[in-house]
């Protein structure tokens, strides 16, 4: 069982460490203690509750997809040649940039404070875990 500190938990669900205390105390989330006497939390039990607590905005468009990843936010940048353009979208707490085609940002009526979906579909993704693991 992979065991994460009250402190890497509210990191990994944007809350405040009290919020994370106020789950465990409340029977929310399940606790014990490390080797050292620290409360740590299940890694497994954590994920399904960030899972639950999931809170994304509604999907705008109202479209079918196969692709699944779609990521509703607001673009904050927009930077654009003659040719090409780098779009960036917050989307809860993460950063997604898009490159596309100028025309394809005039088209699509983009500008900063816009609300926009960004849609991945890949055959490739990576995965990395930190550093010191096998």
């Amino acid at each position: 069982m992979t065991q994460i500190r009250v402190g890497d938990a509210a990191r990994f669900l944007g809350v405040s460490d009290d919020t994370v205390r106020r789950w465990i105390d409340g029977g929310i989330l399940g606790s014990t203690k490390d080797s050292s006497g620290k409360v740590v939390v299940d890694a497994l039990e954590l994920a399904r509750l960030a899972r639950r607590n999931a809170v994304l905005p509604g999907d705008p468009s109202d479209i079918g997809r196969s692709a699944r990843n779609r990521f509703v936010g607001i673009v904050t940048d927009i930077i654009t040649d003659t040719v090409m353009a780098q779009v960036e979208l917050q989307c809860g707490p993460h950063r997604v940039v898009s490159l596309m085609s100028s025309e394809a940002v005039r088209d699509l009526g983009l500008a900063e404070g816009s609300v926009a979906i960004a849609v991945v579909k890949a055959t490739t993704v990576i995965v990395e875990t930190p550093g010191g693991r096998a």
